[in-house]
C-alpha cells in the first residue's frame, strides 16, 4: 500500500461509531476516547477525533505493528484497552472500507471476552446494559448483553456531526501520544507480521474478461442496438 502523500482520514464507518459515543456521553455522562493503531500519519486522523470531541486520542504507532492482520490487529487493540482499563463499551464502525472484513469489532470482543453486538443501526445504554437493533440481511432483531460490551455499527445509526472551530483549534493543540508494544506489555509473537497467519502474497488488477462496445446516440436508438446485440445472442 503506497501511503506517501496521501493524507489520513477517519474510517466512514467509525464516524458513526464516534458520534455514536458523542451522543451517548452527551446523556449519560463519562469519557470518549478514540483508539487507533496505524503508521505515525494516523496521527492527524485522530485529531480529527479530537476535533469532533473525543476526551482523549491515543496512537498505536510501531514498525513491529506493521503487516498485521486482523487477527494481531484485534489483539493489539485488545491489549491496549487492557492497559487504558476502566471501560463500559467499546464502539466500532462495521468495518473498514479498504479491508471490508468486519473482523476486527468481533475480535476484540473475543480477545477481551466481552459480549459483543453487530451492525447495530440503534443503540440504548441503561441499568448497565446495552440495548441494540441489529440489522440482519432481510429484517432486524433486538439484542440486550451486560456491559462491558462491544458494538459495532452501521451508518444508519446516525449523522455524523461536523467539527466546531473551537473543536479544530484544540485539536491543533492536542498532543496525541503515541504508544509502542512495549508501552502496552504486548505478546511480541501475536503482533505485526509475526502475529498474523494470513499473509497477503500478491495484490493486482485482475485483466478485462471478453471484448467491450460503447454504444452512443440517442436513448432511443442505444436501447434498439443494445436489444438487437441480446437478441442475437439469444438472451432475450
Amino acid at each position: 500500500m503506497i501511503r506517501e502523500g496521501l493524507p489520513s482520514i477517519i474510517n466512514p464507518f467509525d464516524e458513526n461509531a464516534l458520534e455514536a459515543a458523542l451522543l451517548l456521553r452527551e446523556e449519560h455522562g463519562g469519557e470518549v476516547i478514540a483508539l487507533s493503531m496505524g503508521p505515525p500519519q494516523a496521527t492527524e486522523a485522530l485529531r480529527q477525533a479530537v476535533a469532533l470531541g473525543v476526551d482523549q486520542a491515543i496512537l498505536l504507532s510501531d514498525r513491529k505493528f506493521a503487516l498485521a492482520d486482523t487477527l494481531a490487529t484485534a489483539y493489539t487493540l485488545a491489549t491496549a484497552i487492557e492497559k487504558i482499563g476502566d471501560y463500559d463499551l467499546l464502539l466500532f464502525g462495521k468495518q473498514a472500507i479498504d479491508g471490508d472484513t468486519a473482523q476486527v469489532g468481533p475480535g476484540v470482543a473475543e480477545a477481551l471476552e466481552l459480549p459483543q453486538i453487530t451492525y447495530a443501526r440503534k443503540i440504548q445504554v441503561a441499568d448497565g446494559k446495552v440495548r441494540a437493533e441489529s440489522v440482519l440481511e432481510d429484517s432486524s432483531e433486538v439484542v440486550e448483553a451486560d456491559l462491558p460490551a462491544v458494538v459495532t455499527v452501521v451508518k444508519e445509526i446516525n449523522e455524523p456531526r461536523h467539527a466546531s472551530l473551537r473543536g479544530a483549534l484544540k485539536a491543533k493543540k492536542t498532543e496525541i501520544p503515541v504508544w509502542t508494544p512495549e508501552d502496552i506489555d504486548a505478546d511480541m509473537t501475536r503482533i505485526g507480521k509475526d502475529g498474523s497467519p494470513c499473509v497477503v502474497i500478491k495484490t493486482f488488477t485482475p485483466e478485462p474478461r471478453g471484448d467491450s462496445e460503447q454504444l452512443s446516440g440517442e436513448p432511443e436508438d442505444i436501447a434498439e442496438a443494445l436489444f438487437e446485440r441480446l437478441r442475437k445472442q439469444n438472451i432475450v
